[in-house]
């Protein structure tokens, strides 16, 4: 008798366990749609920080050069010694310069530029504005009658939207640059043979798809970090979970946006 009570007791806190679980959920879920919301109610009302714009803009960009471009220049290197042998075996190693091409452009510079930008610029904005809420500093800056949101926020995932395809056009360019080097010192392929094979299967929709891949992934790391660093709590504790957050929570849904996105823009070729 004693052991039924026991588990007749256990079984409702287990159904309220589940449903407090699903309510957080969803109260999460509205959290981020109100937040992204009042992102595009704030963006394109004044002032506009163009200024701080253009230092997030540095941050972002300048500061990660030399890590893109190592990065950028390694994967055209890598990714073209590996299909080398693929190739080789079917005697088909003239399709190398083509072949780097399509991948670098359609989805290696993009993503890999969003995943490192995730680890980069998501966790350092995720950090800052965590350690700015549990410090209080983004409490001043409402009392002061200085809007926080627009100056924190906007100019960010502005700075991220706009940064993230250059870098990502930067990286296809270095990538191709490494592929190149490789192929011409294994084949002897001149610049001119090159960058006419690499670029004759590259139509206007894999650019374009790719830029938009670009924007999308820059907007979300940015909107990611900031949510996740504006709505911390528990003092350090919190910094460290909302730059972790940011960076997890970026890089998965960077992935899901891959996905969706290769499949739209298939659906134009």
């Amino acid at each position: 008798m004693e052991g039924t009570e026991s588990t007749s007791g256990t079984a409702p806190s287990r159904f309220k366990k589940i449903g407090n679980a699903i309510s957080d959920f969803f109260l999460m879920l509205y959290r981020i749609y109100a937040f992204v919301i009042r992102f595009f109610k704030e963006v394109f009302l004044p002032p506009y920080e163009f200024k701080e714009v253009v230092r997030q803009c540095y941050e972002t960009g300048v500061r990660s050069f030399t890590l893109i471009t190592l990065t950028g220049f390694i994967i055209g290197v890598i990714f073209t010694k590996q299909s080398r042998p693929s190739l080789t075996e079917f005697g088909a190693t003239s399709w190398l310069p083509s072949l780097v091409s399509i991948a670098i452009m359609k989805a290696l510079a993009p993503l890999v530029t969003a995943l490192i930008a995730a680890g980069k610029v998501g966790s350092s904005i995720g950090a800052e504005l965590g350690s700015m809420r549990v410090t209080e500093q983004i409490d001043a800056m409402e009392v002061s009658g200085t809007k926080p949101f627009k100056f924190l926020v906007c100019t960010r995932v502005i700075a991220t939207t706009f940064t993230i395809p250059l870098l990502a056009t930067y990286v296809a360019l270095i990538a191709l640059f490494g592929g190149y080097l490789n192929i011409a010192q294994n084949e002897g392929t001149s610049y001119a043979t090159f960058i006419e094979q690499a670029f004759e299967p590259i139509t206007f929709v894999d650019i374009w798809a790719s830029l938009a891949k670009a924007v999308v992934f820059g907007f979300t790391i940015g909107i990611v970090g900031c949510y996740q660093g504006y709505n911390s709590t528990k003092g350090t504790e919190g910094v460290g979970k909302a730059a972790n957050g940011a960076v997890v929570t970026a890089m998965f849904i960077v992935f899901i946006e891959e996905v969706l996105i290769v499949q739209i823009a298939g659906w134009f070729r």
